[in-house]
C-alpha cells in the first residue's frame, strides 16, 4: 500500500514515516500543500494523509483542488484543532476521515485499514469517468452504447477509471491485473489496452487511453489528445 504523507513538521513527518514503513507501507513524504498536489498528480496512491495547517497551500485547499480534478484517493486529514467546524470543513472538502493531534499511532494505522476496507467495497460499485460508466460487477462498459468486457478487461478498465488522468506504469498494471500469473509477459498489458481502446471507441465514449514513451498509460479525455 502506497501512501502520500503531507506534514510540514519534519520531526512529526519522520516519526510517521518510520511507523508506516515499519508497518509495511511505502511512503512519499512532502512538507507543503503544493508539493502534495504535485505528487498526487504524478503518482498513484492507495491513501493520502494531509495535515490541515501547511505552508504554501493548506491541506483543505490542496484536497479541494485534487477532488475537483477527479482524484478519488482516500484521504485522512490531520488537525491540531478539535473544533467541530474544522472537521466539517475537511469532510466537506472531500476528506474521508480525520485525526486530531496528538493521536496514537495505532489509531492512525487502524484508520488506514478501515479506509482500505471501504475502498474495496467502493471498487465493487459503478465507476464513472467522463461520459463512460463501468459496471464492475457485470463487466459492462457503457456510454452512447454498451459492450461487455472480459474479467481482465474489467479489472484493467477499473484501475484506469480509479486513477483518471494519472500515468499508470506498465509493471504496475501487470502486477495489479495479472498478479501471480507467471506464464504471462508484460506485453499482455499492451494487448489489453488496445482492446479497451477499441471498445471505448465502439461505445462512443469521450475517453481514450494514451501511451507514453516510458511505457505508462493514461486514461484521459479524447478531446485532450486531438
Amino acid at each position: 500500500m502506497k501512501i502520500l504523507l503531507a506534514e510540514d513538521e519534519k520531526p512529526m513527518s519522520m516519526a510517521l514515516v518510520a511507523v508506516l514503513e515499519h508497518s509495511g507501507y511505502q511512503v512519499d513524504a512532502v512538507y507543503d500543500g503544493q508539493a502534495a498536489v504535485d505528487k498526487a498528480r504524478q503518482n498513484i496512491y492507495d491513501a493520502m494523509i494531509f495535515d490541515i495547517m501547511m505552508p504554501v497551500k493548506d491541506g483543505i485547499t490542496a484536497l479541494t483542488e485534487l477532488r475537483k480534478e477527479g482524484d478519488r484517493t482516500p484521504v485522512i486529514m490531520l488537525t491540531a484543532k478539535a473544533e467541530v467546524d474544522d472537521r466539517i470543513t475537511g469532510l466537506d472538502a472531500g476528506a474521508d476521515d480525520y485525526l486530531t493531534k496528538p493521536f496514537a499511532m495505532g489509531e492512525l494505522l487502524a484508520r488506514l485499514r478501515s479506509l482500505a476496507r471501504r475502498q474495496e467495497d467502493f471498487n465493487r460499485d459503478m465507476l464513472q469517468a467522463g461520459s463512460v460508466t463501468l459496471n464492475c460487477a457485470e463487466g459492462e462498459l457503457s456510454s452512447k452504447s454498451a459492450v461487455r468486457l472480459s474479467p481482465k478487461e474489467t479489472q484493467l478498465m477499473k484501475y484506469f477509471m480509479q486513477h483518471p488522468g494519472k500515468p499508470c506504469d506498465t509493471q504496475l498494471l501487470f502486477s495489479h491485473v495479472w498478479q501471480d500469473e507467471k506464464q504471462e509477459e508484460k506485453g499482455i498489458v499492451w494487448i489489453y489496452v488496445s482492446y479497451l481502446r477499441e471498445k471505448l471507441h465502439a461505445i462512443g465514449g469521450n475517453l481514450t487511453i494514451t501511451g507514453h514513451q516510458d511505457g505508462a498509460f493514461t486514461l484521459q479525455s479524447a478531446a485532450a489528445v486531438q
